[in-house]
């Protein structure tokens, strides 16, 4: 047998093997391996629109925080100036307060300025009239003690 009828006797032995294994190749890729390809690509598919759905999700969570944020500074803001506001107005009722106090301690102090100027003057007045009658009492008492000189004058 020369080799080119035993390469010939090879080949026909392996032809049906050959053919089992096409056969079996087809059936495969038939029934097993593009229901495989299918589940994958969806898959793929769901694993992709998951991904979307999560970056979306996540853009629309920043959205939020941002907008959160945005209404924080916003009420901060209307806070602080609302506070600001009190504390003004705090500042300029004990402003007006304190002008009260001050204007009703000048009112008493003019007041008792007026009094005492009032009790100043009746003061002398009553020292003046007191003056002149002790002044005639000692004048009096001076010419009791020395009596009548002669010539009609006192001593």
């Amino acid at each position: 047998m020369s080799i080119q009828e035993q390469l010939t006797a090879l080949f026909l032995q392996a032809l049906p093997t050959a053919a089992l294994v096409l056969i079996l190749y087809f059936f495969l890729r038939a029934h097993f391996f593009r229901p495989i390809e299918r589940v994958l690509a969806e898959r793929a598919a769901r694993t992709q629109g998951a991904r979307q759905a999560a970056e979306a999700a996540e853009a629309q969570a920043a959205a939020k925080v941002k907008e959160y944020q945005e209404a924080l500074k916003k009420a901060r803001a209307v806070i602080y100036s609302e506070q600001e506001a009190a504390r003004k107005a705090a500042l300029e009722e004990r402003a007006a307060l304190v002008r009260d106090t001050r204007n009703r301690a000048n009112e008493r102090i003019r007041e008792a300025k007026e009094r005492i100027a009032g009790e100043v003057s009746a003061a002398r007045r009553q020292i003046e009239e007191e003056s002149q009658s002790i002044a005639g009492e000692i004048v009096r008492a001076l010419l009791e003690r020395t009596g009548p000189r002669p010539g009609g004058r006192p001593a």
